[in-house]
């Protein structure tokens, strides 16, 4: 589960780091492929309201197998449209169908005894972290090697291998949820009105991952132009720095199940931005930004696996209505985060952008500060 989670996420990322060859090779601006970019999460969000409610009804593995299969198709339209009008819906497919990640989350807290199901989906979760540093490092690095579209053909070829290994090796036994799929979608919305705990997680969750994708979409850009004009493989590289962010989801699941969430989010929102405010004046430092980076992305990443505990905790018999809602918000501050990222640096320069970043940390720590006040 954790291996599939790794290459549904990776497949939002890859292009990130070749966005300036992508933007030659379509012979457009970079602003206009970082709003196609967008459309991943914009995608996802759509992926997320639509197709993870069905793991709590029919087979884990049929309907994961399925997004995989049809993201695999995705990606290989996405390899062959000929400009960023036509990429911008392409991409926006293949981030409906990534949100598998968001389905294995839903199947782990489901299927978790209750005082392991934070260190479950820990493990789940380190598998998108690893997606997400894999998607933007290979992504790079096949991006010089064989060309961008060649990158996406390869990403294609492995989710058509990963659809038949979901048949093979995920659950096959239904789930348990009394409600329709229609019942279940119409539900969403009412969700927050009934649940304080999902509506001030999905608030905060919505802030960091609006700063993490301003980081990650906005550094692309700013290494990719002068005084840097580094290489798309070399730009990849820098996701390096986010192994940290693996190592820090497991040991957060494991603290979370000993001290509660709300201690594990503040510490990991503190370290994340201070993180981003010092990385905005030391970019030309190689060293200095990639130790940084690293504990910017542990820092959000282990927030991530104690908020989103508290979220799959409401109804663990069936949590996956409960993580799609949580999840459409949080990505609506991805979304806005990867088109304010390219376009930012564009306009104001890197300096603003990461402050923006740590701002944004800043108001989510509050948030919770809050909370636990109330």
């Amino acid at each position: 589960m954790s291996v599939a989670a790794a290459l549904g996420t990776a497949t939002i990322y890859p292009m990130q780091p070749a966005i300036a060859d992508v933007a030659e090779s379509l012979d457009s601006q970079i602003t206009a492929i970082g709003i196609a970019l967008a459309f991943g999460p914009i995608g996802y969000m759509l992926g997320l309201g639509l197709l993870v409610p069905l793991v709590d009804r029919f087979s884990p593995a049929r309907v994961l197998a399925a997004q995989f299969g049809v993201l695999a198709c995705a990606l290989v339209v996405s390899a062959v449209v000929p400009d960023a009008a036509l990429l911008a819906p392409a991409v926006g497919l293949t981030g409906a169908c990534s949100a598998v990640g968001a389905g294995l989350s839903s199947v782990t807290g489901r299927l978790a005894p209750p005082r392991q199901r934070a260190t479950a989906l820990g493990m789940v979760t380190a598998g998108i972290s690893a997606g997400v540093l894999a998607g933007r490092t290979v992504g790079g690095w096949l991006a010089d090697e064989i060309g961008w579209r060649g990158m996406l053909l390869t990403f294609a070829a492995a989710c058509g291998l990963v659809a038949v290994c979901c048949l093979l090796a995920l659950p096959n036994t239904r789930g348990t949820a009394e409600r329709g799929y229609l019942a279940t979608l119409r539900s969403l919305p009412g969700l927050f009105a009934r649940h304080r705990t999902l509506r001030l997680a999905s608030l905060r969750g919505s802030l960091w991952f609006f700063a993490f994708c301003v980081v990650w979409a906005g550094i692309a850009v700013a290494l990719s132009e002068p005084p840097f004009s580094y290489s798309a493989e070399r730009i990849g590289l820098y996701s390096l720095a986010g192994l940290s962010g693996i190592l820090a989801t497991q040991a957060a699941g494991r603290a979370t199940d000993r001290v509660g969430p709300r201690l594990v989010i503040l510490v990991g929102l503190a370290v994340a931005g201070a993180a981003a405010a010092t990385i905005s004046f030391s970019l030309e430092n190689t060293v200095i930004a990639l130790i940084c980076l690293a504990i910017f992305d542990a820092g959000l990443f282990a927030a991530q696996v104690a908020n989103q505990s508290m979220v799959l905790a409401i109804d663990p018999s069936a949590p996956a209505r409960f993580n799609s809602a949580y999840m459409l918000v949080y990505f609506v501050g991805g979304s806005l985060g990867t088109a304010a990222g390219a376009a930012t640096v564009e306009w104001f320069g890197w300096l603003s952008t990461a402050m923006i970043a740590a701002a944004a940390v800043g108001v989510a720590a509050t948030v919770t500060v809050l909370e636990r006040q109330r």
